[in-house]
């Protein structure tokens, strides 16, 4: 589970997030056509090894399971109906783990492959409540209190994060307070956090730095004609500079709060490839695609401050509620990320996942980040992921 967490109401302890300088698709100079680049699993192989103490076979085996878990998940959704409760990625079991309501519905996702367990509520339910809660945040700020709010589907509840020593604060209790009361499904559980999520820009290959309006964030991933990266990196308009000073292009479009995301386009001689840097921890990765890996599954984040790192999937859309406002709609990881990284590359296997949006802590003492899924940001700005 993402959490340990208590009966209906528990308050614990959270972090903050930070939005963290971004990091973004690949881009180069214009020269010869880029050299082959190592098998992207392969990279990613030598990155869990180092980051989450899996032997080559036992990375090796994840991947695989990984990426038959995402593969099966439409089917198995599909085979629950009604009863879907949510699905995650078990990585003891090396299965796909399907959420029920009822057992006939366990019987049928059952003959998919994926093993099942069965909850008191539906995914449906679930965002739903979670919706609510955006919806009050929309109509009343969030204070400064409360640092995110998601479903954890492995405890089958909504969790509103409350920062440490702030539970008691008025604003906060009148806030999960009428979270609560618009609760008819009583779904939502409050939980403690350490620190208050927050933006932290420094200033193209995915993860290459790139520099605009006084700030250095990350290139998340090469589109069809630019980049994507962070909203809260953008200025729209501005001038983008790429890793060697040389100019690049211009933000057209960007994003923050509300959503964190951004594109920019690529010309002046520089070209967009499908490719994220391994920072000489692991080899370049090609990307392949976007498919969405599962909670609990492995992924790794290039940034150009931190460089390459790698963890779990916590949760998926998720609202983190930073000093600008909230963001709708992240995924939760527990990789740790730095300011300037914001923007870059998060990617499973060879699949492109998202870009990095903030999070709390940092690369020696650890930590948690959030990023903005791909797959949203290529269908609001009409854009085609590059993956060849």
């Amino acid at each position: 589970m993402k959490r340990r967490l208590g009966a209906i109401i528990t308050v614990s302890l959270t972090l903050a997030a930070a939005t963290l300088g971004g990091t973004g698709a690949m881009t180069a100079t214009a020269a010869p056509a880029a050299p082959a680049r190592a098998d992207a699993s392969e990279a990613v192989v030598t990155a869990m090894v180092h980051d989450l103490g899996l032997t080559r076979a036992q990375a090796r085996q994840q991947i695989q399971r990984q990426a038959d878990a995402t593969t099966l998940e439409p089917k198995a959704r599909k085979a629950a109906g009604s009863s879907y409760g949510g699905s995650w990625f078990d990585p003891s079991g090396g299965r796909l783990v399907v959420a029920v309501t009822d057992a006939q519905a366990a019987k049928a996702v059952a003959r998919t492959g994926a093993a099942t367990t069965v909850v008191h509520h539906t995914a449906a339910q679930l965002d739903s409540a979670k919706a609510g809660i955006d919806a009050l945040s929309r109509k009343r700020k969030a204070p400064a209190g409360v640092s995110s709010w998601g479903v954890d589907l492995q405890s089958n509840r909504v969790v509103i994060d409350v920062r440490a020593g702030a539970a008691s604060d008025a604003a906060v209790r009148s806030f999960v307070d009428e979270a609560e009361r618009q609760d008819t499904a009583h779904v939502v559980t409050v939980n403690a956090t350490a620190a208050q999520p927050t933006t932290l820009s420094a200033g193209t290959v995915g993860g290459d730095p790139y520099y605009s309006h006084g700030i250095r964030c990350s290139i998340g991933f090469s589109v069809y004609g630019g980049f994507i990266s962070a909203g809260h990196c953008a200025q729209t308009g501005a001038a983008v500079y790429g890793w060697d000073g040389s100019y690049v292009g211009n933000f057209q479009a960007g994003t923050f709060p509300g959503n964190d995301y951004s594109w920019v386009n690529v010309g002046s001689g520089w070209w967009t490839v499908n490719v994220v840097l391994g920072w000489g921890t692991v080899s370049d990765v090609l990307v392949h695609g976007s498919a969405v890996a599962p909670v609990g599954s492995s992924i790794c984040r290039s940034g150009s401050t931190t460089h390459w790192h790698c963890g779990t999937v916590l949760g998926m859309n998720e609202t983190v509620n930073y000093s600008q406002g909230s963001v709708y709609g992240l995924t939760e990881t527990n990789v740790c990320a730095e300011p300037g990284d914001s923007g870059g590359s998060f990617i499973s296997g060879d699949q492109a996942q998202g870009v990095t949006s903030g999070g709390y802590g940092d690369c020696t003492s650890g930590g948690e980040t959030w990023f903005q899924p791909v797959n949203p940001i290529l269908s609001r700005y009409g854009l085609t992921l590059q993956t060849s």
